[in-house]
């Protein structure tokens, strides 16, 4: 009669399950810095603003009476609001602006965020001629430079698609050294008045990366 080895083979399962173990704790604590990234949450972009405020309750039906931007952006696709901090671009070098056709400005040309582009009247931000904004960078990759610009007197965000003929550029920044918040003031001529974009331009230092969005604003 043969003597089964009971400390051998629970040594080699206690093995196995340490493997497993280290295995699934990889799996679940990696995430790899590609899935954080950033976006200006001040004044808040369209994708930000309808994550901020319907995110925990997005199946709300008082979303589509309350904020029908946010509910048709929803409904094109949630992950534009999930994904709020990864509206970039890799590898356009200086051709950002060819690369992105008029019309298309609010999604940095990436067809999964489309709905951004839609005119309408979305949520806007009280602004005066002088304001902060404030760039929240999840991974803190710093900056190159940000761009900033305002839709022109005339333009109308509830019934026209944004095209780099409609802006008017207002300033770029310097560098800015890897942080989680950048903070900078905009100064403009105190010529707008009511419903406008500010569209901003993020250049990240970390890699050959361009960010766009359009926060809309009253300026009064």
């Amino acid at each position: 009669m043969r003597t089964r080895n009971t400390f051998g083979s629970r040594t080699r399962r206690r093995g196995v399950i340490a493997a497993i173990i280290t295995v699934l704790a990889c799996t679940f604590l990696w995430v790899p810095t590609a899935s954080a990234h950033g976006t200006i949450v001040g004044p808040a972009t369209r994708a930000y603003q309808c994550w901020q405020t319907w995110g925990s309750q997005h199946t709300n039906p008082a979303m589509q009476q309350q904020d029908p931007m946010c509910y048709q952006a929803f409904q094109a696709n949630s992950d534009t609001m999930w994904n709020w901090m990864s509206a970039l671009r890799d590898g356009l070098g200086s051709n950002w602006q060819a690369a992105t056709p008029d019309g298309q400005l609010c999604s940095n040309a990436l067809s999964r965020n489309n709905s951004l582009n839609t005119p309408g009247k979305w949520k806007t931000t009280n602004l005066g001629a002088n304001f902060s904004m404030h760039l929240y960078d999840q991974a803190s990759h710093g900056a190159d430079y940000l761009r900033v610009y305002v839709s022109k007197n005339g333009f109308d965000p509830t019934t026209q698609r944004l095209g780099w003929g409609n802006l008017d550029f207002i300033t770029q920044t310097g560098r800015y050294a890897p942080a989680k918040d950048i903070n900078f003031t905009v100064s403009t001529n105190g010529s707008y008045r009511g419903h406008h974009i500010v569209f901003t331009m993020w250049k990240a230092s970390h890699a050959d990366q361009i960010y766009m969005w359009c926060s809309d604003v009253n300026f009064g």
